[in-house]
């Protein structure tokens, strides 16, 4: 998807694209249920099920992501991985993520395992995604990184240091509040379609706050939801008097 692709057709919605594109932003940026969603809108004078608010999350949550993941910036030179794990119906699965030196959230994979088959297929998925080849991969010490590296990126530096990795690390934070909100995942594809949407949308609204001055972070935030309008058609909506 190009910068100047057109936003999702909403034909066929019976409600206007602000009031679907609000209710996707509450779901994915702020720890709500869809029953949650469902009353906020209602104390708007908004009357909307929780069974169409999830049916609206499915199916934009993913197109918004995509569409805000290529109008990032280039992906910085320094990537962090990092491997946690999360419950799915009762039984330990991992989820990868990597992050630049500026935070960005480069991707997201749910495995059931985390040996060196895994590592590599993400490595893999994680270079073409990008379309961009990094100049250091910081891990933890897990063995597995160090084994699909020399095999899938040898040219790359790798250093392998807990401490050197707390960028990846502290980025699972609000996955873990959402995870906690939601009760767990009920299946893997569930898991992974939820995470890959919720990790593009929460985190175009997560600025790295603790590095800006009150203006500079309300002109950041401007421009960000700027930028949602756009990839949600908003933004293309004549004004109303």
């Amino acid at each position: 998807m190009s910068v100047d692709s057109a936003p999702p057709s909403y034909k066929g919605h019976r409600y206007p694209v602000e009031i679907i594109s609000h209710c996707v932003w509450l779901y994915f940026r702020f720890p709500l249920s869809f029953r949650e969603v469902k009353e906020l809108m209602l104390e708007r004078g908004v009357t909307v099920s929780h069974e169409t608010v999830r049916r609206w999350c499915a199916k934009f949550g993913q197109a918004y992501a995509n569409a805000l993941h290529c109008r990032r910036p280039r992906p910085g030179d320094t990537w962090h991985l990092d491997e946690v794990f999360i419950k799915i119906n009762g039984e330990r699965n991992y989820l990868w993520r990597a992050v630049d030196q500026d935070g960005n959230v480069l991707d997201i994979l749910v495995q059931t395992r985390r040996d060196k088959a895994a590592a590599r297929r993400f490595f893999r998925r994680l270079l073409k995604r990008t379309g961009a080849v990094p100049r250091v991969v910081v891990t933890d010490k897990l063995r597995s990184y160090g084994a699909a590296h020399r095999e899938v990126m040898p040219s790359v530096e790798h250093r392998s240091h807990k401490g050197l990795n707390n960028r990846a690390e502290n980025s699972h934070q609000p996955t873990r509040q959402r995870e906690r909100a939601m009760k767990g995942f009920c299946s893997t594809g569930g898991a992974q379609r939820f995470l890959s949407a919720f990790s593009g949308i929460s985190s175009h609204f997560r600025p790295r706050r603790h590095l800006m001055a009150a203006p500079d972070y309300r002109a950041e935030m401007a421009l960000r939801f700027a930028i949602w309008e756009q990839v949600t058609g908003v933004a293309g909506l004549p004004a109303t008097a």
